[in-house]
């Protein structure tokens, strides 16, 4: 990274890479599903319509990469994965209750 790029990180917007960081395919609409509780990969793929399996890995790899999302491997028979809301993404629910309200 080049200082002049530095320096243009250090200016950003906090609003604009939040913004940046959950733009792409399915990632608000999963973020909505796990402000309601655990979520699991098949069920996502049911809810989301339109979703394929690809898209919805790569917004859960994605998701989790940036600290919004905590995998949990349950490892009770049958193996599955829930995928929750980490502290970060709680912080946000009043933000997400606020664009709810004005949209």
């Amino acid at each position: 990274m080049t200082t002049d790029n530095k320096m243009e990180d250090d200016k950003a917007c906090p609003a604009e890479v939040l913004v940046k960081m959950l733009s792409g395919k399915w990632k608000l609409q999963i973020l909505r599903l796990a402000f309601l509780g655990p979520i699991r990969f098949n069920s996502l793929l049911r809810q989301i319509e339109g979703s394929n399996k690809q898209s919805i890995a790569l917004a859960l790899k994605e998701l989790e990469e940036q600290g919004f999302l905590e995998k949990v491997v349950i490892k009770l028979k049958p193996l599955h994965i829930e995928y929750n809301l980490s502290e970060k993404s709680k912080s946000l629910v009043p933000v997400f209750r606020q664009l709810e309200i004005i949209s």
